[in-house]
């Protein structure tokens, strides 16, 4: 279980087939900020980009994990050498929780569709699919590549949704969100509590 309150941006610095095929999956070596990783073991979790993955081993300054073909099939942006990723160690029993539960499980990747500074922040529009479209709502949460954000505007479309989301000049600077461009490929998580409502009210 995790927050969304990024704690670190990695780097992943090497990723190695675990196969031949395509039903193969890839080990990725991940480069951490310096003491990052101070009292982390192997089989400890961490999010990446949203993720939830297991440390299969580690040093100093990085770690290994090993994500299966399904799930590099379902996330974005965990697969390339050189790509900076957003990082946050599981919740502890006495953490604060200081953004909302992520489980880190995502339920689809989405699509940036407008970056642009208003004020001293950046509205980013994000286009959800259809399927995650229901879960999304004015003032509700949704984790953006493992960043717990608040959605301030809805709009429904034939193919979704678009959300719009308001990022301070902290988050744009301490995450990788504020690198994004329209374009950019991100894993979306949506509200834990949403996704139970919605399970308990089309149960017979």
């Amino acid at each position: 279980m995790f927050t969304g309150i990024v704690t670190g941006i990695g780097r992943i610095a090497a990723v190695r087939a675990l196969g031949t095929d395509a039903s193969h999956g890839k080990r990725l070596v991940v480069a951490a900020p310096p003491g990052w990783l101070e009292g982390t073991r192997a089989g400890d979790s961490i999010a990446l980009n949203g993720a939830c993955m297991t440390v299969t081993s580690l040093d100093a300054d990085s770690f290994s994990v090993d994500i299966s073909a399904e799930s590099l099939a379902c996330t974005a942006g965990l697969d390339s050498v050189g790509v900076r990723v957003n990082l946050e160690q599981a919740l502890r029993a006495n953490d604060h929780l200081g953004g909302h539960l992520v489980s880190g499980h995502v339920d689809g990747v989405g699509t940036v569709t407008h970056m642009a500074s208003t004020g001293e922040s950046i509205e980013m529009r994000i286009t959800a699919p259809r399927e995650l479209a229901r879960f999304l709502a004015v003032k509700g949460s949704l984790a953006v590549n493992g960043v717990s954000l608040t959605v301030n505007r809805v709009v429904d479309l034939r193919e979704g949704c678009e959300a719009s989301i308001n990022l301070i000049p902290h988050t744009a600077a301490n995450t990788t969100l504020g690198t994004l461009a329209a374009g950019s490929k991100v894993n979306l998580e949506i509200d834990l509590i949403a996704r139970y409502v919605e399970r308990m009210m089309r149960a017979e």
